[in-house]
């Protein structure tokens, strides 16, 4: 059974925590979707010295409309699920912003 598609963002004190499913040393960069209960992510970057991490912080602080400064790797530096703390900004307020993206908070299937 797939995952609840909104189980990949929570509500925290200063704003939200998302979680992230990360396919770094792709050919282009963004969100595709969600998977296993997380937002599937791809970045360009290789998963060298914390260039994937870096990017994906980048690509979020994009997406979002915030600084790169409300954004904090909370876990998963070292893996592909990762735990992305955004600051300022209200679960809905996330939703919202990523609404674009195909596959997000739909319940046509876990891609």
């Amino acid at each position: 059974m797939p995952a609840d598609p909104g189980d990949w963002i929570r509500p925290v004190a200063d704003g939200c925590v998302v979680k992230l499913w990360v396919g770094p040393g792709a050919s282009r960069a963004g969100v595709v979707g969600t998977h296993a209960g997380a937002l599937r992510i791809r970045v360009t970057a290789p998963p060298v010295g914390g260039a994937a991490n870096r990017e994906v912080l980048r690509l979020l602080a994009s997406l979002l409309h915030v600084a790169a400064g409300d954004l904090a790797l909370e876990s998963g530096a070292a893996g592909r699920r990762k735990s992305v703390r955004v600051r300022g900004l209200r679960v809905d307020e996330v939703r919202a912003r990523l609404s674009f993206v195909g596959g997000v908070d739909t319940t046509a299937g876990d891609n």
